[in-house]
């Protein structure tokens, strides 16, 4: 057999591992390794037995108790019920239609200052005189003009896009969260901006503040939860009206100061809105649920499932005040005939289906169009006389899990819809070009608007809020 040399490396090697062996045996490594292995084992199995035995003796010492129930030994039952922090599992929300703690201390379901709710250093009494104000004065307005609502909803007319910027000194973080409901307060006499966070609060930003303390902010915590909504009629200023996901809705009194329970439900409050020629009926969408609470009444006129997934918007017709739109995550939007609701098997005049949940569905301002948001990046348009024209327009959706959904939403008139975009820009569709026209941009915008409003009476007054608690009001 040929003999194999090594190289110097592989010789090297075997010199080494030598003299460590030869190391590990001057010092009796390896037999005090095997005694202490052993030891090991010995402790191990001695540990066991003692447990077993220690059990045993637990097992034959610990006593038989009977249990006897408070029934059987002639005692009341205890009506303690569940904890006050008990709830649902959320795996459950679908079956329970994303059933809430029922709990609730009596402070909590009562009228609460709006002292008491409020988290700013800053006196609101300068809010309050100039709500108060501006009540009296449309009242004033309203005696001298006819009585039709849907003139008093909105202002309708064509703009300028180009004519709308964004100024420094109208932008303002309101609220300290996520604002997930903007609104505008409708009154042509203030550029006041009411918004709702992911945490409870409601803040109120008078934009033309002139030297107030706090630049004109109010916030205040009536919720305990996410505020899905916010309504306020431009014929009853005086009442703001929010709705929470802990399936409460509280009215803030202005005159009185103080925010009441309008309604609370067992239920997730995901939406809500209001016919503007009906203020003592609100409309609450839930888990598929859609529910009319008549405040005259005290009750429920109305509660079917119209969806089978959470509503996420509430929406009527300006010209047909009997036609609703709903939109869901169970991918469709909905027209309904108020009328034939509460009859068996209601079905939809119109059904619209996307690919993913649809998050907003808008009436145009004269009715005869219709505007959807899903997340399947498209945004619809309906027309006709049934809505029976439809087109899709192509645009990106997807917001991340910590900023509020695009909620596209209409101008002055049926010409253009306005959405939020991921570049920290505002997206103008046309409706006429089926397509986006133009952006909105600023340099002093630095982050990303997803939820809007229009001023109802100020053509080219637009708020965006984003998910840092700040306000942009665009304005031309």
């Amino acid at each position: 057999m040929a003999t194999v040399s090594l190289t110097d490396y592989e010789r090297k090697r075997l010199e080494n591992i030598k003299r460590n062996e030869d190391l590990l045996a001057s010092l009796n490594i390896k037999s005090k390794l095997s005694d202490l292995s052993a030891s090991f084992k010995r402790h191990r199995v001695e540990a066991s037995s003692y447990k077993i035995s220690s059990d045993k003796k637990l097992e034959s010492e610990t006593p038989i108790v009977i249990r006897k129930s408070l029934r059987s030994q002639g005692k009341a039952p205890e009506s303690r019920g569940l904890k006050d922090d008990f709830k649902d599992n959320p795996k459950n929300s679908k079956t329970l239609k994303s059933k809430i703690i029922p709990n609730r201390s009596p402070r909590e379901l009562g009228p609460i200052s709006m002292r008491d709710l409020s988290t700013c250093s800053v006196s609101d009494e300068l809010l309050v005189n100039k709500i108060l104000s501006v009540c009296k004065q449309s009242q004033v307005k309203e005696d001298d003009d006819d009585n039709d609502c849907v003139k008093k909803s909105r202002v309708r007319a064509s703009i300028d896009l180009d004519s709308m910027v964004l100024a420094p000194e109208d932008i303002a973080r309101v609220v300290p969260n996520r604002i997930t409901s903007v609104k505008f307060f409708p009154s042509e006499d203030l550029r006041m901006v009411v918004v709702g966070d992911k945490f409870g609060d409601v803040g109120f930003w008078n934009v033309d503040s002139d030297n107030e303390d706090g630049d004109g902010i109010y916030v205040y915590h009536p919720h305990a939860a996410h505020v899905s909504s916010i309504v306020i009629q431009p014929f009853s200023l005086n009442k703001i009206i929010t709705s929470c996901y802990d399936g409460r809705v509280r009215s803030l009194d202005i005159e009185k100061e103080t925010f009441g329970l309008a309604y609370t439900s067992d239920y997730t409050i995901f939406s809500m809105s209001q016919r503007c020629d009906d203020v003592n009926s609100l409309y609450l969408g839930s888990h598929g649920l859609v529910s009319i609470w008549d405040e005259r009444s005290g009750k429920l006129s109305f509660s079917g499932d119209l969806h089978e997934l959470k509503v996420n918007t509430i929406d009527f017709n300006s010209e047909n005040l009997n036609l609703m739109v709903t939109s869901s995550a169970d991918k469709t939007a909905c027209i309904w005939d108020l009328r034939k609701l509460g009859k068996s098997k209601t079905k939809p005049l119109k059904l619209i289906r996307h690919n993913r949940s649809v998050q907003s569905a808008y009436f145009s301002p004269s009715g005869s169009l219709l505007a959807t948001t899903s997340l399947d990046d498209k945004i619809g348009v309906l027309s006709g006389v049934n809505y029976e024209d439809e087109f899709m327009i192509n645009h990106n959706n997807q917001t991340c899990s910590w900023r509020s959904t695009f909620k596209g939403v209409w101008g002055w008139d049926d010409s253009y819809i306005f959405v939020g975009n991921l570049k920290m820009r505002v997206d103008v569709i046309s409706t006429e070009d089926r397509r986006l026209v133009t952006t909105l941009e600023s340099p002093h915008m630095s982050a990303i608007p997803c939820r809007f409003d229009v001023h109802p009476f100020k053509p080219g007054m637009l708020a965006g809020a984003t998910s840092g608690g700040h306000v942009y009001v665009w304005s031309s």
